[in-house]
């Protein structure tokens, strides 16, 4: 192609993003305005910009809608231009705010400051999230091996820091009496504003932090070449890097700061401006802002027309409907990012010696922890028990429980530690076959397909038995799990080498945002009481009983054939030819494992709703204590899981109490802490 001809490729290009990105986003921001819960409709805001309108129609635009209108404007330019420099900086197009982590770290001291009780301004709230977001992005750097441009190990490091971010901010958040409304809310992402004080002193700052960013369009274009050939031209690598992750930490902090975390902004619109053919960054930076604002408006829009206020819905957060936008094109690029994990197995091993021997002395141990934790949890509660009277109950020497421990405490320990054992033996299962000990059912999707099915046939079917239930929330794990192994093999180009670990972890991801974002629109469309809701989303042993036990003993039995199926489940992780020339059926045992962890997982969500981290704690200490050997391996991880739950529920019980800490976001909080330190841990590090 000549010079000539290039060059007037280029200018329709650079006339669609000149031109019709600003038009777009005007006719977006005038539907936006006409949308509410007042009666006031785009009439009306014509009349307005004739100056024909009346006072009551004048407060309702200035004083609602203009300011939830400039509060997405200035959410959607922020995350766009930070997205377009993480992205530059690192070369990934996974990489956004959310992916590594800096939103989460933003909302985290946002909640924070909240906590401690000190009202501080807009510019110094976004200044803790800035803080808060530098700290997300630097322990990214360290969790990455190869720092921060090797794309597997990064984007699970996001997950990691985005995960415990999130749980520590909805931890604290709890404390608070009307903790469920403002997590759906303002952990999902909102637009809605008192006033236009906050947004247009944010938005002033935006401002001034964008005018630095066309310095950085010629370095990010060198960057885009290689390391060495930048340094060739004369740019300083890692100068030029760290300033442009700065400037992007500091625009996703304010955003945070204004209207909560919200998801996959940041990585779709940059994708959208590239395939539109824009390469250069001068031109791609302000594209990226222009269309995330049209993205964020138009998702918020989107929301009110699906749910209409006045019609008596409940508020649909923005954040959800961007993530039934963003996790699909996650999942496409994740399913062409090259990882190079397929042959190696994981990108992430467990380290540390495994042993072996003393299987029995091991196993008894973990009996005995199991016993104390149960013997534990029996007294924390309303009714004071002492140890005594709980011996002698458990002896026979005559004691006897009271009524409430016997009737509505012991029921509830019960259920929790058969749960934390199936989930446990979920992860073992999963992990086996996947190759990827960050490969819990949660991580997976599992787990969000799980809810889904639940809140299906709670909706459709209210009147249903209760067997429908963990019937339901069962085939939604499977069904989950099985388009996240499609996607993933689908998106395979390493040739005959298995199924790539880190794609299926990084596929789970996508599906899993975009599951539960299915959920939460249920949830408000079916006007279900959400704290409800959330509480049983975040999992919560809260009125079992002892028919719940019932529920659990299907993934119990799978549990039990996981062990009777050693052997073909120990060669599942040796890759794929060790297997086939021993004769093994690759294909049916992966589905036959995979589908065994399908059902303890969602089995036991059925039961409990979604607990996170036990099935990817438990299978690993289990494995550093015992060794690799499933016969061994699934007993000790059922223990510990077992442990794990009982011990969760029970701090979660005594913590606050009499307000209870679901138990699914205390494991959260325990389990968090320990990915990182097994990302920190591997041995492949350099």
């Amino acid at each position: 192609m000549t010079v000539a001809a290039t060059a007037a490729v280029r200018r329709p290009r650079a006339w669609l993003v000149g031109g019709v990105l600003p038009l777009c986003l005007g006719l977006v921001a005038v539907l936006h305005l006409s949308l509410g819960a007042s009666g006031v409709g785009f009439t009306d805001l014509l009349a307005l910009l004739g100056g024909e309108a009346d006072p009551r129609v004048r407060d309702v635009l200035v004083g609602a809608r203009l300011p939830r209108t400039l509060t997405g404007l200035v959410v959607g330019v922020a995350l766009g231009v930070s997205g377009a420099l993480i992205q530059g900086a690192t070369r990934n197009p996974l990489a956004a705010p959310d992916t590594l982590g800096v939103n989460a770290g933003a909302y985290l001291f946002v909640v924070l400051v909240a906590y401690t009780g000190i009202s501080l301004g807009p510019v110094p709230a976004g200044g803790a999230a800035f803080i808060g977001g530098v700290l997300a992005i630097g322990v990214v750097y360290l969790l990455s091996s190869g720092g921060v441009l090797t794309p597997g190990r990064m984007l699970l490091a996001g997950a990691t820091v985005a995960m415990a971010g999130t749980a520590a901010a909805e931890f604290l958040q709890i404390l608070d009496e009307h903790a469920t409304q403002g997590l759906f809310f303002w952990g999902n992402g909102t637009l809605m504003q008192s006033g236009l004080e906050r947004p247009a002193v944010l938005g002033l700052v935006v401002a001034a932090v964008l005018l630095a960013c066309p310095l950085l369009a010629r370095p990010l274009d060198l960057l885009s070449l290689g390391d060495e050939t930048a340094r060739a031209m004369g740019v300083g690598v890692a100068r030029m890097r760290g300033a442009a992750l700065l400037l992007a930490v500091l625009l996703a902090a304010l955003a945070v700061t204004l209207a909560g975390p919200i998801g996959f902004v940041g990585l779709v619109a940059p994708v959208m401006v590239r395939a539109l053919g824009v390469r250069r960054h001068a031109p791609l930076i302000p594209a990226a802002g222009l269309l995330a604002a049209v993205i964020v408006l138009g998702s918020d829009a989107a929301a009110q027309l699906a749910f209409p206020p006045s019609a008596g819905y409940g508020e649909l957060p923005v954040g959800v409907v961007t993530a039934l936008l963003g996790g699909p094109v996650f999942i496409v690029l994740a399913r062409r990012v090259s990882t190079g994990d397929a042959e190696t197995g994981a990108a992430v091993t467990v380290s540390g010696r495994r042993r072996a021997h003393g299987y029995a002395l091991a196993l008894g141990g973990a009996a005995l922890a199991l016993v104390l934790t149960v013997v534990g949890a029996l007294r924390v509660g309303d009714v004071p028990v002492g140890w005594g009277e709980i011996l002698s109950s458990l002896l026979g020497s005559g004691g006897r429980l009271p009524e409430a421990v016997v009737s509505y405490r012991l029921p509830r320990v019960l259920v929790a530690a058969l749960a934390g054992a199936c989930l446990a033996v979920a992860g073992v299962a999963v992990q086996a076959v996947v190759r990827n000990p960050l490969a819990e059912p949660g991580l997976i999707g599992v787990t969000a397909g799980s809810s889904a099915g639940a809140v299906l046939v709670i909706l459709v079917l209210p009147s249903a038995p209760a067997a429908a239930l963990p019937v339901a929330a069962g085939l939604g794990g499977v069904l989950a799990l099985a388009v996240v192994l499609l996607l993933a093999a689908g998106g395979q180009r390493e040739g005959r080498a298995g199924l790539d670990p880190t794609r299926v972890v990084l596929v789970g991801l996508g599906t899993a945002a975009t599951t539960m974002g299915l959920v939460h629109v249920m949830v408000v469309g079916a006007q279900m009481n959400i704290s409800s809701a959330l509480t049983w989303m975040a999992g919560s042993t809260y009125g079992r009983d002892y028919d719940a036990l019932g529920w659990l003993v299907v993934p119990g039995l799978a549990a039990i054939a996981l062990v009777l199926a050693a052997r073909p489940v120990n060669l599942l992780a040796l890759g794929d030819d060790v297997p086939r020339a021993l004769g093994l059926d690759l294909g049916r045992s992966r589905l036959l494992v995979l589908g065994a962890g399908a059902v303890l997982a969602s089995g036991t969500a059925a039961a409990v709703g979604a607990v996170g981290f036990v099935g990817l704690v438990a299978p690993h200490l289990a494995r550093r204590l015992v060794g690799g050997s499933v016969a061994r391996t699934v007993p000790m991880a059922a223990l510990l899981g077992a442990v794990l739950v009982v011990a969760a529920d029970a701090l979660g019980r005594w913590l606050l109490a009499p307000t209870e800490i679901p138990v699914g976001m205390m494991t959260a909080v325990l389990g968090a802490p320990y990915l990182v330190w097994l990302l920190r841990r591997s041995p492949d590090r350099p």
